[in-house]
């Protein structure tokens, strides 16, 4: 079998004999129990391959499904198909609507009717309904990346807004049209505000972390054994799964299917196939906005209001990174008084490593030379050399630029120096543990390796973190791991822009 490395296009992946994970009992469930459905999934996770399949069941292309889950189970009718997908560049309203006007006329000329040349809005109630009329079938409308025109221009508030009402009025349609509507599918990396984008089409059936949908995108374990067991062979498949897998979407964990792909492709390689292509650029500018203490990325709590979406004036962190896919469920908790909490976690340990070297970046402003200090580092950890740690991070803190201080509000906030020791131990891919609770407190920031367990406490006054160690003793819960058990204090110094000291003592 080939790998369909950015094929998106069903009919093409199926008559080219590449390798195919069946979706299509999902897509079943979604025809038979649903009319109006979005979904939102991160980029890459084959929402483009899923809509793109939902197109050749609802136009009747039984042949392309032999031998997958819905052949036999599904009367293949034959609706007509208006598909729209946002692509090219839409860094303004006007492009925008070329583009929308653009797709509308090619829907128009592939169903053999026409829209005339009106609004976007006018021309796409034309084309439902003259589509309608001339197939006698009510109509089916897919819409991929939804959401583009809008994160394309996240940055230029003016724009996005201009944005948001334009698609406000493009999707009103969708619901004025109900009678001449078969299927509704809309997907998108992000989720606004119903008050927002989606006030004008408000029956619309959000799937996305309903359960029964955990698994729509992304390979489960199960698919990858079966599909491409044979081409793993040899492979850790432990580490794979620490790399790769750990998605959660309510439900059982998945794969990213770019990652498994492209890890098979280029001989086993761990690398960070899937962040190096699908990090927003709009993400990053936040990230470099805002003031955030890294550490409580890890096990952040959130409520339904947080996870469920965001606005455009009130730009949090915190769903933007759950819905583009730095962010993922741990577990959800229903609270006493009502309501769920969601618990989030980062995925799995090539997003551990890659979010924390682009926010090490964001923090220090030194990228070219952070190899050269995690290298270091991850030497002093894994032999246990305190002196060479001292002097590596040492290097770490002097060697941020003074103007990134003076141009930079994120080196303002209180947690900056303790969320760049975060990030930058974080980026070296080890298992750690922010605010590590235990029975007399909790521990800044815990570092768990094969043979050896390490205990940092920060201070950015003139007290004594390791005292506080000693005294609150915080490494019993690590005195019979039979690992080494190694506590240090640190002390920052606000003027000096580094450590002012680091002591330590081993435990046993």
């Amino acid at each position: 079998m080939k790998l369909p490395i950015g094929i998106s296009t069903f009919q093409e992946i199926r008559e080219g004999s590449y390798a195919y994970v069946d979706k299509t009992e999902f897509a079943l469930r979604l025809i038979e129990g649903h009319k109006y459905v979005f979904l939102s999934r991160p980029r890459r996770f084959g929402k483009s391959l899923f809509l793109d399949t939902l197109k050749e069941i609802f136009e009747g292309n039984q042949g392309l499904f032999q031998g997958l889950y819905i052949h036999d189970r599904y009367k293949f009718e034959k609706f007509p198909v208006v598909k729209i997908s946002f692509g090219g560049d839409l860094r303004n309203i006007e492009a925008i609507t070329e583009r929308i006007g653009v797709i509308l006329d090619h829907c128009a000329k592939a169903l053999q009717v026409s829209c005339g040349k009106a609004s976007v809005a006018n021309r796409f109630e034309t084309l439902i309904r003259k589509a309608h009329e001339r197939y006698g079938q009510k109509v089916v409308v897919l819409v991929d990346e939804y959401d583009k025109p809008i994160l394309d221009n996240i940055h230029h508030i003016e724009t996005a807004t201009e944005a948001r009402e334009l698609l406000k009025a493009f999707y009103t349609i969708i619901k004025e049209n109900d009678a001449y509507l078969r299927f509704v599918f809309l997907t998108g990396v992000s989720k606004f505000a119903r008050v927002s984008i989606f006030s004008g089409l408000n029956n619309l059936d959000d799937v996305s972390l309903d359960r029964p949908y955990a698994a729509l995108c992304g390979y489960t374990q199960k698919d990858v054994e079966a599909t491409f067991g044979s081409m793993l062979e040899g492979v850790d498949m432990e580490k794979f799964r620490a790399w790769y897998n750990g998605y959660n979407f309510n439900g059982e964990n998945v794969y990213n299917p770019f990652d498994v792909l492209l890890f098979i492709s280029k001989g086993f390689l761990y690398r960070n196939y899937w962040f190096s292509t699908a990090t927003p650029t709009f993400l990053v500018k936040l990230l470099s906005q805002q003031e955030f203490f890294v550490p409580e990325l890890e096990n952040l709590r959130a409520n339904e209001t947080l996870v469920d979406s965001f606005d455009i004036e009130k730009l949090r962190i915190e769903p933007i990174l759950f819905q583009s896919g730095y962010l993922t469920i741990d577990s959800i908790v229903e609270k006493p008084r009502g309501g769920l909490e969601y618990r989030l976690r980062i995925p799995n340990r090539e997003v551990q490593i890659s979010f924390n070297d682009m926010v090490l970046d964001l923090l220090t402003g030194q990228a070219t030379r952070l190899p050269d200090y995690q290298d270091g580092l991850y030497y002093a950890l894994q032999n246990g050399d305190m002196e060479a740690l001292r002097t590596n991070l040492h290097a770490l803190y002097a060697g941020i630029p003074y103007s990134h201080f003076t141009n930079n509000n994120i080196c303002r906030y209180e947690g900056y120096y303790a969320s760049v020791f975060y990030a930058c131990m974080a980026s070296l891919g080890l298992r750690i543990i922010p605010e590590d609770i235990t029975n007399r407190g909790r521990i800044d920031f815990t570092l768990v390796m094969e043979d050896r367990v390490y205990i940092f406490e920060f201070k950015v006054t003139d007290e004594d973190p390791l005292k506080q160690v000693r005294e609150k003793r915080y490494f019993e819960k690590y005195l019979d791991t039979g690992k080494q058990v190694i506590i240090a204090g640190i002390r920052f110094d606000e003027k000096e822009r580094n450590i002012s000291s680091m002591e330590w003592e081993i435990i046993r």
